[in-house]
């Protein structure tokens, strides 16, 4: 008998065709994450084998791996015979304290000459024969044991561990990721993630406005979300230039709304040069004004590139929620302004127009502005693995 890690897919089991694209990445995700074990997959389940029992830390490793719907450790016998199955199911019963119990059996060998029912009945009276003071409670046990039956092996297991579903990061692309600094963008990220797509950042910065320790909150929240995703490149754009020369030449009401268009056209252009097929951000409807629908349509109007929002329809309680249990809230409420909050005027326009938009844009040269501030961008790869972060660019 040897202990071992299952995983389930959930999700995934939905894919028929492309299912061994999907199951191949999510074992090279695992690799990256957890290093040179052993790890083996067909399309039902997943087993990772480790020699050197470190379970407890691959185990940690996996709950942040997306694609994964259940772990669960457990115990291979090869073989399938039921004597075999029945003297270490008791054995490791014996090690456990429990006063009810259920058996839930699955073969993926059909061909086996008992049913399911039969095999979950047959070793739930071998389990009341050989531990006294049990008895069967098939709505709420203590202990739920699960056998499962294959061809030329057997497995049995009892505690599972909940993954966090969604698909293999990487496996759907990759999109920009325009983050603030703020508790929503770095939630969208999150949720990106879980949809499988790889993730890169543009952060504004607007010195000496901002500060570094604006900057350095967004690569911690960076560096909070390789948990999930291994690694993220962060693209640092300089945005003063840009920012005063609107604040010095457009009405102050159009203020966010020209910006927003701003970093629209510089986020396209990024995604573009680094192969993102789509802008992620984390507007929410109705939060601020220039979230408005109506603000959403004129500020989208200058990129043709797809926009996805995660959290467009979460009230603001559900996204805290998720910030908390994701590890990013308390790094986001920290209390460095970005450049969206700086220059916030009093009374911002919450219906803009799209034609004053781009007369309002008239008065400035915005493209050798934003020519400049690509020419002089930053890229940053952070990284799970060190607590250092490298420029790349």
């Amino acid at each position: 008998m040897e202990k071992i890690i299952i995983i389930k897919y959930a999700e995934l089991n939905t894919k028929k065709d492309n299912i061994n694209y999907f199951l191949s990445s999510l074992k090279e995700n695992i690799k990256n994450s957890i290093g040179e074990y052993s790890i083996k997959y067909d399309r039902g389940r997943m087993f990772i084998s480790d020699k050197s029992d470190n379970y407890d830390l691959i185990l940690e490793k996996l709950k942040n791996i997306f694609g994964i719907h259940e772990i669960n450790l457990g115990y291979k016998i090869d073989t399938n015979d039921i004597k075999e199955i029945e003297s270490n199911l008791v054995s490791l019963l014996k090690e456990k304290t429990f006063k009810t119990f259920k058996v839930e059996t699955k073969r993926s060998y059909k061909g086996y000459n008992m049913t399911s029912m039969e095999v979950s009945r047959y070793l739930g009276g071998v389990i009341l024969k050989n531990i006294k003071g049990i008895s069967v409670d098939v709505h709420n046990p203590e202990i739920l044991v699960n056998i499962e039956i294959r061809l030329n092996e057997s497995y049995i297991y009892f505690e599972k561990i909940n993954g966090l579903g969604g698909y293999p990061v990487g496996t759907l692309g990759k999109g920009l990721l325009m983050l603030s600094g703020g508790i929503d963008s770095p939630v969208a990220g999150y949720l990106a993630l879980k949809r499988g797509i790889r993730i890169e950042g543009v952060y504004f910065e607007s010195p000496p406005h901002t500060s570094e320790a604006a900057k350095n909150k967004v690569i911690n929240l960076c560096k909070i979300l390789t948990k999930y995703s291994g690694y993220i490149k962060l693209h640092v754009i300089n945005f003063t230039n840009i920012q005063e020369s609107i604040y010095k030449n457009i009405p102050h009401d159009y203020l966010i709304t020209i910006m927003r268009r701003m970093m629209y056209r510089i986020s396209t252009r990024l995604a573009n040069k680094f192969n993102s097929k789509v802008i992620i951000n984390g507007e929410s409807v109705g939060q601020v004004a220039s979230q408005t629908l109506t603000s959403m349509k004129a500020i989208n109007a200058v990129t043709n590139m797809p926009i996805i929002r995660p959290v467009a329809c979460l009230d603001k309680l559900e996204i805290i929620d998720i910030a908390k249990k994701i590890g990013t809230y308390d790094t986001s409420i920290l209390p460095y302004e970005d450049c969206c909050t700086i220059f916030v005027p009093e009374h911002p326009v919450i219906n803009p127009d799209e034609k004053k938009c781009e007369e309002y844009e008239s008065l400035i040269d915005y493209e050798t502005l934003i020519n400049e501030a690509l020419k002089n961008c930053v890229i940053i790869k952070i990284s799970d693995k060190n607590k250092e972060y490298e420029d790349v660019l």
